[in-house]
């Protein structure tokens, strides 16, 4: 009863291929009706079966289950169909395979519907791509072309494999693209269903032409929005041609009277092409007076010439400085006055020609307010030291009041001896002179050390390597050093980055610290110096493998006369301290866990290429 009325092809054979039943459906679709067919085999109904479909029967009946989605169906008149099939082996009560289950879908119209519906298409695309006066192209919900039609080639310039994937902004301006008119036009055809207007379109040459565009919303069945479709007429006339490229060269006239910063356009030979109106003002030329003329007729010599070398090896290369980087020059004004300018270029291609717009900015106020504020901070050093110098004699009053209070004594002592007249006493008053001789010469030392703390004046910036500076003040510190068998090793990377630092003053901060670690490490120690990058300054680290430092002193250790030394002042951390926070780095000590004491500093590095640290 099943396979009487399922409304499916269904057919049941045995293990010979003979029909043990078979569907209504089963017997339409393959002209079978009335027919005794049951009981028949498979190859007698069907004589014409080759022997792939032998073969088919063969391996379900072995156990295999098949299927095909779409095989043509030969029929035995010459006639054919469309067919999806399965064919799945049965099985008996106590298990062994009695025979197969063919199932069968005649899709013969659903073929040929399709093939209308590809032929449609095809004569669709045809009319398509023979339209001489319309780009017609479709883009996808995002703005991405997904169909470019030959009459788009021809119109835009761009081939199909060229557009495909790509957003149809490329097809509008820079103008048009920061304005976000591709968008805005998107936005507008999704909300209303379509967009017209009027508009330049942009070729792939660069050049222009006057387009009426429409571009519609495509929704599915569902009325789910699945793209966009655009079709662009070229409506170029002469006449409003010209008043689209009058009205285009009014609204840049506007433009460039309004830019603050002076604008200069010139091409690749450096002839100027187009001068603003701040331009006039900066420079006092007037347009007549400069079209045609070389640009460096604005700049002092020497940067005329750089500029004049930098464009030619930017044409023949496409490297150099000319285009992307911001610099400092010297124009030169039409009454020969110079002033100091940042300039900026960039580049633009019309169709083979290639153009470059120089943007220029006077910086005659920022340098005077920088003029300004660096005499202000130099007053506000100045006066620090003042402060300081206040500070430190306060400080000092104590010590030297020791070898004052010693060479009166000792001054005392000889004029007392001298009245008495005490035989044998000349001996005595010698080492009493020589005596207070030295106790002056340290009062001087005390006074000196002052003097070179407070007076350090402004900082001689240098770009130095840091490796090349540890070398040269380990050799000062070892030659004079009166410990034998200290090793003093410098351990940096090759490429170590270089530092913008007062050589003098930070060769003074290391050749201080060689000095102390010599004197903690004795015969055959060790000292190493070594640099590593943090951020964007350079640690600098003088390590020993001394006994370490105290923890009773190492809290006071930077404070001015605070030493262990029988003969120190005390001054002589506290002074490389004021050197690197001079420098905007610091200065700090840690113990060494195998033993020893290190000593680390910052100072800045140089973050700028040497190429343009040279050209500042």
């Amino acid at each position: 009863m099943f396979l009487e009325h399922v409304p499916a092809a269904v057919a049941m054979f045995d293990r010979d291929m003979c029909l043990i039943a078979c569907s209504r459906r089963w017997l339409a679709d393959y002209d079978l009706e009335g027919q005794s067919v049951i009981g028949r085999s498979y190859y007698a109904v069907f004589p014409q079966t080759d022997d792939q479909w032998r073969d088919i029967h063969r391996r379900a009946l072995a156990g295999e289950t098949l299927h095909c989605d779409l095989e043509r169906f030969k029929r035995g008149d010459g006639s054919s169909d469309w067919i999806q099939w399965e064919i799945v082996p049965w099985h008996l009560p106590e298990g062994g395979i009695g025979g197969v289950m063919l199932f069968t879908q005649k899709l013969t119209g659903i073929v040929e519907n399709d093939e209308r519906a590809r032929a449609v298409k095809r004569q669709l695309d045809l009319l398509i791509d023979n339209v001489q006066d319309y780009a017609i192209y479709m883009l996808d919900p995002e703005g991405r072309v997904s169909m470019w039609n030959d009459g788009a080639r021809r119109l835009f310039g761009w081939h199909e494999e060229e557009m495909l994937g790509r957003h149809y902004e490329r097809l509008f301006d820079a103008l048009d693209n920061a304005a976000g008119r591709p968008r805005m036009q998107l936005s507008r055809a999704a909300r209303e269903g379509s967009f017209r207007d009027r508009s330049l379109q942009l070729r792939k040459d660069g050049s222009h032409f006057l387009a009426d565009a429409t571009l519609c919303r495509i929704r599915d069945e569902h009325g789910v929005l699945i793209g966009f479709g655009r079709v662009v007429h070229d409506i170029t006339d002469e006449a409003e041609w010209r008043r689209m490229i009058a009205a285009n060269e009014t609204q840049m006239r506007l433009i460039l009277e309004t830019i603050p910063d002076a604008m200069v356009v010139i091409d690749e030979t450096g002839a100027i092409q187009s001068f603003s109106a701040a331009a006039e003002k900066l420079f006092g030329y007037t347009v007549p007076e400069v079209l045609g003329h070389d640009v460096g007729i604005l700049m002092v010599e020497a940067d005329a010439m750089r500029h004049g070398d930098d464009l030619a090896r930017y044409g023949a290369t496409g490297h150099g400085h000319v285009v992307g980087h911001s610099r400092r020059v010297i124009g030169r004004r039409k009454d020969g006055s110079t002033l100091p300018l940042e300039l900026a270029v960039g580049e633009a291609k019309l169709g083979t020609r290639r153009v470059f717009t120089g943007f220029m900015r006077d910086l005659t106020r920022r340098e005077r307010a920088d003029a300004q504020l660096r005499e202000l901070q130099n007053e506000l050093s100045r006066l620090a030291r003042i402060w300081a110098v206040g500070t430190m004699a306060t400080a000092l009053a104590h010590d030297l009041n020791q070898p004052l209070a010693a060479i009166t004594n000792y001054v005392q002592a000889c004029a007392q001896m001298a009245e008495q007249g005490e035989s044998g006493a000349a001996g005595a008053m010698g080492d009493a002179l020589a005596a207070a001789g030295q106790e002056a010469l340290r009062a001087g030392a005390i006074v000196q050390r002052l003097r070179e703390f407070i007076a350090r004046g402004e900082l001689a910036l240098s770009r130095e390597q840091p490796d090349v500076l540890a070398r040269q003040s380990c050799a000062l510190v070892m030659a004079g050093s009166a410990h034998a068998n200290i090793a003093c090793r410098v351990i940096m990377p090759d490429d170590v980055k270089p530092v913008l630092i007062d050589r003098v003053q930070i060769q003074q901060v290391l050749v201080n610290l060689l000095r102390n670690a010599v004197e903690a490490v004795g015969v055959n120690g060790s000292i190493t110096i070594t640099a590593t990058e943090q951020w964007d300054m350079m640690r600098i680290s003088v390590i020993d493998n001394g006994p370490g430092i105290a923890p009773d002193i190492a809290g006071a250790l930077f404070d001015p006369f605070s030493t262990t030394k029988s003969t120190g002042m005390g001054l002589g951390l506290s002074i490389c301290r004021a050197i690197v926070e001079a420098h905007g780095g610091i200065l700090w000590h840690e113990a060494v866990p195998e033993g020893g004491t290190a000593f680390h500093f910052t100072v800045p590095m140089v973050i700028r290429g040497p190429e343009e640290f040279n050209n500042d």
